[in-house]
């Protein structure tokens, strides 16, 4: 008697990965020029801190040895006084990392683009925010008429409770999304992970957890939303301490530690339309036969499952019997069957295969 039994083939369908770019703390020394090597091409300088006025400190950015996550991070510091924001503003400090123009193309969102950001971050435990703002995280764009102001923001803000506040705008009116008591992050190493996908019709998603528990502390998504600001060149995302001084008595020197910065472009999925046009072009050969039939042209077509009827339209079994994109049909009986690929539920290609 002839075999029979469900050809069913399961194939991993994820994303294909453009480009990743990953900025990891390597050990005391040369940090400026580690962060300038990965987020800035040759003989760009993308480091905005407040040494020009406060020299003698030193570097406000250093790396230190983590002994929870066991690894070296960045430390990024600021001081109350004297800093300032590059010795050109007064009212506030920097000291952020991000990346311009001349930076690396795959640095920057584009429209169309589908970017992930993620990284570590850990504040001290007496963390003091100030009642103006503390960025400490921003998605902005780069030219266009509401370059000024950030499409996202993570700000640290004193209130009652102090809390992080989810900011955005896809013009120059800026809301809260999402709030979360600042306690739950005093203290404590977490991971971030944002997915944005830039455009008018666009979509964003970050998520906050705890990084030694994976417990999740924040969480906001949004699959219609605005993430492209009219006129704009280019988005870039920045890291570090920016902070108003409208109010410096209630502030304190800060150390905010980072780790694990990765930007990662995500190719853009393809449509059910798309699959089937490359669905079109598979064919069966040899057809008919006896021993083995091979998919050709099959290529890289995002399927995840194929399926095999006789021409009564039973589902049959081919357990084993696909390799290398061949089919071995020597214990069939002869006849007319018909082979269906699909992406989930949707079918995207059915092809007659004949077995003499």
């Amino acid at each position: 008697m002839k075999q029979k039994s469900i050809f069913y083939v399961v194939l991993l369908c994820s994303a294909i990965i453009q480009a990743q770019v990953v900025l990891e703390a390597n050990g005391p020394g040369n940090t400026y020029e580690l962060i300038n090597a990965v987020f800035a091409n040759p003989g760009r300088d993308i480091v905005e801190s407040p040494d020009c006025n406060h020299n003698d400190f030193g570097r406000h950015i250093d790396e230190v040895f983590d002994n929870e996550l066991n690894k070296n991070v960045f430390r990024f510091h600021i001081h109350v006084t004297p800093d300032n924001d590059r010795c050109k503003k007064f009212d506030r400090q920097r000291n952020e990392i991000k990346s311009f123009d001349d930076s690396p193309e795959n640095l920057k969102g584009n429209i169309g683009e589908n970017v992930v950001y993620k990284w570590k971050f850990k504040l001290s435990d007496t963390f003091k925010p100030s009642t103006s703002f503390t960025h400490i995280h921003q998605i902005k764009s780069v030219g266009g008429s509401y370059a000024s102001i950030p499409m996202i923001t993570l700000t640290l803000r004193k209130s009652n409770p102090d809390r992080l506040e989810l900011r955005y705008t896809p013009t120059n009116d800026q809301n809260t999304l999402k709030t979360l008591n600042l306690e739950a992050l005093r203290g404590t190493w977490v991971s971030v992970k944002e997915t944005v996908k830039f455009g008018n019709a666009g979509s964003y998603a970050i998520e906050i957890r705890k990084t030694l528990t994976n417990e999740i502390l924040f969480n906001y998504t949004n699959t219609s939303i605005d993430m492209w600001q009219d006129g704009a060149d280019f988005t870039r995302p920045k890291w570090g301490i920016y902070r108003s001084l409208n109010n410096p008595q209630n502030l304190q020197d800060e150390i905010v530690k980072y780790a694990d910065f990765s930007v990662e472009e995500i190719a853009n999925p393809l449509s059910i339309d798309d699959l089937k046009k490359q669905a079109e072009r598979i064919v069966l050969f040899p057809n008919p036969s006896s021993k083995e039939i091979e998919f050709k042209n099959i290529g890289s077509l995002n399927y995840n499952t194929i399926e095999l009827f006789d021409f009564s339209g039973r589902q049959l079994n081919v357990d084993k019997k696909f390799q290398n994109d061949k089919l071995d049909v020597s214990d069939f009986s002869k006849g007319l069957y018909f082979i269906v690929f699909k992406k989930d539920t949707v079918k995207l290609k059915v092809l007659k295969c004949y077995i003499k």
